[in-house]
Formats: structure tokens, sequence, C-alpha cells
């Protein structure tokens, strides 16, 4: 059924939860699971080009520990996890992801950094729901 299996994975609760469901999926389906995660915090009106690279420089690491820590835990599932960061808006980078890996299901978290989303379905969730050329599904 399906193929090719992404998660959208940045960290918060939210994310974790979908990232859980996608490496059971996985487990039962034993399709391939890759995970993205969108750099798009970095200042756009940096003072210096040092503070920018700071900047820069502790996205990278945060990135990088959530991906070993996600291999690790697919690992425990006999998972091999392929992890990507990209840098852009978080929709149009995923779904352009989407598109060019031929994914057939995107897993995502229904609730991100804010909390305002509990009782208001909107932001990222809700626009890759509208926008993803593939099934996608919503953990809460």
């Amino acid at each position: 059924m399906f193929e090719t299996i992404l998660v959208a994975h940045d960290g918060p609760d939210g994310a974790q939860k979908a990232f859980d469901v996608a490496v059971e999926l996985d487990a039962a389906l034993h399709a391939t699971l890759q995970m993205v995660s969108i750099e798009e915090d970095l200042p756009r009106h940096a003072e210096t080009i040092g503070e920018l690279q700071e900047e820069k420089d502790r996205e990278d690491t945060y990135f990088r520990q959530l991906a070993a820590h996600a291999k690790r835990r697919a690992a425990l599932k006999g998972i091999d996890l392929d992890c990507t960061v990209l840098q852009g808006h978080e929709v149009k980078t995923i779904v352009d992801f989407v598109r060019a890996r031929r994914v057939d299901l995107l897993v995502i978290g229904f609730t991100g950094h804010s909390r305002i989303y509990e009782h208001i379905w909107g932001g990222t969730s809700h626009n890759l729901t509208s926008l993803c050329p593939s099934h996608v599904l919503v953990v809460k």
C-alpha cells in the first residue's frame, strides 16, 4: 500500500507523536521510512554575518541531535531511518520534497511549537493536508 513514508519532525510533542506513529507504521508495512526537518527560523535581518552564522550553527546542532535521536529510536524497531534537513518555508519545502521523492504517505503532527492550535486547526498541518500531493496522516 505505502512504499515510502515520510515523517516531518521538528522536535515538539506533536511531531514526536507523529514520528512514533510513522515508525510503527513502517515496522508493520515494511516500507521505506524517511524523516525531514526544516530550518526556517534563521534571522532575516541579522546585524552581522557572525550573528547569522551563530544562529545557523545552533539550528544545525539542534537538527543533528534530533536526527541522531530519531535514528536510535527507529533502530530499536529494526528500521534504517534516512534523515534530511532542509532550509526554507516548512509547507513549500515539505511539499517539494514529497514530490521529488515520490512519497506515498506524509505523517505530521497536529500541533507544533504553538499550543494555540489545540483548539483551532490551522498553520502548517492544515496547509500540508491541503497542498500535499500524497496521502497525509495527521497525528493528534
